[in-house]
């Protein structure tokens, strides 16, 4: 390939990835409500400034949540207070049809400069990890209750504005309701419901009601 064509490739992909950063002018994709559906994503009992997760029951009433690529059946409210760890689009597959993006979330010690200025996080395949060197700035254990990978559902065009804008080291609150989606043919996703798990299905699925930047 000619110099020139190299440098037009390279511009290609430079746009490319400019559209799908948050910084693009591109809107952030968020389920519809199914066909004769009315969708109302009524705000669960709000956490407190600085304090851990606050997971509530299912009002009596809340029925499923009916959108274009599935069911989403709620299990419990959710409202969250802490700092972006770490954050990762995806726009493949019918995960991303539900949720476009994940938020690496922290809270108690996972949110102070000392502590996080001696890891690296990442999010691959849906999973929050995070590396360091040596021996960990905390407890291993307190580190794996101190922060959550949420797979965020934006409820309406305005939440999905306020995630797009969300970044990494913000100070954030997510409230929502933790699903379990159903897509049919035998296709589920289901939130973890406590904070103490890891691995495979430790992971928060949120329909968010708002996301406010602090």
């Amino acid at each position: 390939m000619s110099p020139r064509g190299w440098i037009a490739l390279a511009l290609l992909l430079s746009a490319v990835g400019w559209w799908y950063s948050p910084i693009s002018p591109r809107a952030l994709h968020y389920p519809a409500p199914a066909q004769g559906a009315s969708v109302r994503c009524p705000m669960p009992p709000r956490v407190r400034d600085y304090a851990e997760p606050l997971q509530t029951p299912v009002p009596a009433g809340l029925r499923p949540f009916r959108l274009v690529p599935g069911t989403l059946t709620p299990l419990a409210g959710f409202s969250i207070e802490g700092r972006v760890l770490s954050r990762r689009d995806y726009r493949n597959g019918l995960t991303a049809e539900f949720s476009p993006t994940d938020l690496g979330i922290g809270w108690g010690r996972m949110r102070e400069e000392a502590v996080l200025s001696k890891l690296r996080f990442s999010q691959e395949v849906r999973f929050l990890t995070y590396r360091f060197e040596g021996e960990p700035p905390i407890p291993l254990q307190e580190m794996q209750r101190s922060s959550a990978n949420l797979h965020i559902i934006p409820a309406d065009a305005e939440v999905a504005r306020a995630l797009k804008r969300t970044h990494k080291d913000q100070r954030v609150r997510v409230h929502g309701w933790l699903v379990l989606a159903d897509a049919g043919g035998g296709w589920r996703w289901q939130s973890s419901l406590t904070r103490t798990d890891t691995g495979d299905g430790a992971c928060e699925l949120v329909y968010a009601c708002a996301i406010e930047p602090l």
